[in-house]
């Protein structure tokens, strides 16, 4: 069952618990690279950092987290990252416990923070 729009972004919002300058201080570390699904473009960059950049993006264009204001492809993004953060967030515990872990940086490209919850 697909979840609608209004879930997607009350998810999201609780999710997404970094700000901006957190997630861009973040995404320029070079740690921010080391995890994570390489894209399939040729470049360097990670599926998770380019996320990352998408989610800055989102949080930019709309600071006031008006739900009105997301177009389709913020809604599109924002399943996404709320898919991915929930499923890892059940599946690794490790992310909690050990910063230097794959999970951790990986979560944090995705805009979760796992020492903040």
């Amino acid at each position: 069952m697909v979840k609608d729009n209004d879930t997607v972004i009350q998810e999201f919002n609780e999710l997404v618990n970094m700000t901006t300058a957190e997630l861009e201080n973040w995404l320029n570390e070079e740690q921010s690279e080391d995890s994570g699904w390489s894209k399939d473009d040729g470049s360097s960059e990670t599926i998770g950092h380019e996320s990352g950049r998408k989610i800055i993006d989102i949080l930019n264009n709309n600071p006031s987290k008006d739900p009105d204001k997301y177009d389709e492809e913020d809604l599109q993004h924002m399943r996404k990252v709320v898919s991915y953060c929930k499923r890892h967030l059940a599946q690794e515990a490790k992310a909690k416990q050990n910063t230097d872990s794959k999970s951790y940086k990986s979560l944090k490209n995705w805009g979760h923070d796992p020492l903040k919850t």
